[in-house]
């Protein structure tokens, strides 16, 4: 837990309207401290001064008799303790979910003021997240466990904020709404109401320690749901902190159950406290499993092997390599939005694109952490994968495939500078080549192909023959060629024109796969209602009965 200091300072900067918020919602505490952090920022982490983190069951903080620890992924160096649950301590957590009830802790029938107080929470930690301490706060807390760059956590930061924003008021209520059809006679209609599951499970990954688990978590929580949170162990005093900031803000404590623990642990919660829903987000191989595990109650915004095509009209080179930097190498590669192969037209590859992506990316740089660890592939494992895509014929490494110099990275993380490995169109095709080929590297690497126009039926089978679904671009202005392409491809969440691109999961748009009945969305009140709520119809049929009713025949 952190302190954020000069509060009393922050408050004399802030607008009167902002003081005047601020002293109402802290009238009952020291005007110079804010509760959910304690007395050292960030940076201060270290071997020397490990922070710890905690687990929320039942209302109440708790630690456990064991403890992990979390090395810092620049330096190798033990700096958090996380107090993690092992399979005999998970009792607590099953009871709590066991407390729940099927129709949830609100709905449209039973304590509907809930809404309105979802809203206010939300208005009140969107406001936190505004001010500029706490978002420095958080952006650098993010960087100490997942490094990017400022600018990349920062804009984890604003997402969630602004997500925030949009749900405050009465837009929690209104994500309720229901309708009403006519019935068949007098005093009878049916009504549609989204519904809560109950009891549920969320469970995110490492890449986005603040953005996923808050929007996935307060959808949860605005339709009716409890949850219990499992974050990647790695990253989870991010969202130990947000949910102390959450409860400063009104959060019920017994509202949301926060778990530390390993996977195999987390498979045997679900399984005994069998959550009506979980949402997992994270590798497919792992979702699979949950799928049959769990008996299909899961939404999944799994792995994503991601793609962008670059149509026949050259236009804006420098900018179109610059997103496309931005899209394979930014955050080190480790989005599952992140660009994974780029299919370039010739004309694309007579100009000179290649070399100022190449020229980008060597603008990286470990000290600002435009490039830095890789969480979940090690260094090696990149380059065997790189050496593996070298003997297909016809292939070449364009730029990188070198270990970063001079980086004090421990070995179980992976250091390996911006790459780009370019595969001939009919090579990746083969059978012997495509899952090679197609194999999602969660790091700062991608594959490079080109195509004639006589050639776009070969790319849209590779685009068939994928299994993941998620983001995609169509760089083009060509409107008969982008008809064409998104008429014969699926992913959720595809950006075309000429400023197309693959990574981007802001607030005010639809994030998430196509093509899967369990895929999961995030941020927009389409993919709330579709992922933590179901449908449910009541039919009022109160008469009268006819004056001249009499009892029918048998049927």
């Amino acid at each position: 837990m952190y302190r954020l200091k000069g509060c009393r300072e922050l408050r004399n900067r802030a607008p009167q309207i902002a003081i005047n918020w601020f002293n109402t919602f802290s009238s009952s505490r020291s005007t110079h401290s804010v509760s959910f952090v304690t007395n050292i920022t960030a940076e201060d982490i270290s071997g020397s001064r490990p922070a710890e983190v905690q687990n929320l069951v039942q209302g109440k903080w708790t630690r456990s008799c064991n403890w992990n620890t979390v090395v810092d992924p620049l330096n190798g160096e033990s700096f958090i303790k996380v107090a993690e649950v092992n399979e005999r301590e998970i009792q607590p957590f099953v009871e709590s979910l066991y407390k729940c009830p099927k129709h949830g802790l609100h709905n449209p029938f039973k304590s509907p003021e809930r809404y309105l107080m979802f809203g206010d929470i939300s208005a009140k930690a969107a406001h936190l997240l505004s001010l500029p301490e706490v978002s420095d706060f958080f952006t650098k807390l993010i960087q100490r466990v997942a490094p990017k760059s400022y600018q990349q956590a920062f804009g984890e930061v604003y997402v969630t904020q602004k997500f925030l924003e949009n749900f405050s008021g009465d837009q929690v209520r209104f994500l309720a709404r229901s309708f009403a059809v006519p019935g068949n006679h007098l005093g009878q209609q049916s009504h549609g109401f989204r519904w809560p599951y109950g009891p549920v499970a969320i469970v995110t990954p490492f890449n986005f320690p603040l953005e996923i688990p808050v929007l996935q978590l307060m959808g949860a929580l605005y339709m009716g749901n409890k949850p219990v949170l499992k974050v990647d162990s790695k990253v989870a005093i991010v969202m130990e902190q947000m949910l102390r900031l959450l409860h400063e803000c009104g959060l019920p404590v017994e509202d949301v159950d926060f778990i530390n623990c390993d996977g195999k642990t987390m498979n045997k919660l679900l399984l005994e406290a069998k959550p009506r829903m979980t949402l997992f987000t994270g590798s497919s191989r792992i979702a699979d499993k949950l799928a049959v595990d769990l008996k299909g109650r899961i939404k999944l915004e799994d792995a994503g092997f991601d793609w962008k095509i670059l149509g026949p009209d050259v236009l804006e080179v420098d900018y179109v390599a610059w997103v496309c930097d931005q899209d394979a190498y930014a955050c080190s590669g480790q989005k599952c939005s992140a660009q994974s192969i780029l299919f370039m037209h010739e004309n694309w590859g007579r100009s000179p694109l290649i070399a100022k992506i190449k020229d980008l990316a060597a603008r990286r740089k470990l000290n600002d952490l435009t490039i830095g660890p890789v969480l979940t592939v090690t260094t090696e494992a990149m380059l065997e994968h790189k050496n593996k895509l070298l003997q297909i014929p016809g292939s070449k490494l364009l730029f990188g495939g070198e270990e970063l110099e001079n980086h004090s990275i421990p070995a179980i993380y992976g250091a390996i500078k911006p790459t780009a490995v370019f595969v001939p169109l009919e090579e990746i095709l083969k059978d012997d080549n495509y899952e090679l080929v197609t194999k999602e590297i969660f790091g700062p690497f991608q594959i490079v192909a080109e195509y004639k126009d006589n050639q776009l039926p070969m790319v849209l089978n590779a685009l068939e023959r994928m299994h993941a679904h998620l983001t995609a671009a169509v760089v083009s202005n060509d409107v008969l060629f982008l008809q064409d392409v998104i008429g014969k491809s699926v992913n959720g969440t595809t950006y075309v024109g000429l400023r197309a691109r693959t990574t981007g999961a802001p607030q005010n748009h639809w994030f998430g796969p196509a093509g899967d009945p369990r895929g999961a969305g995030i941020g927009t009140p389409e993919a709330i209602k579709l992922v933590w709520s179901c449908h449910r119809e009541i039919i009022y049929d109160v008469g009268p009965i006819p004056h001249n009713w009499e009892i029918p025949p048998s049927t």
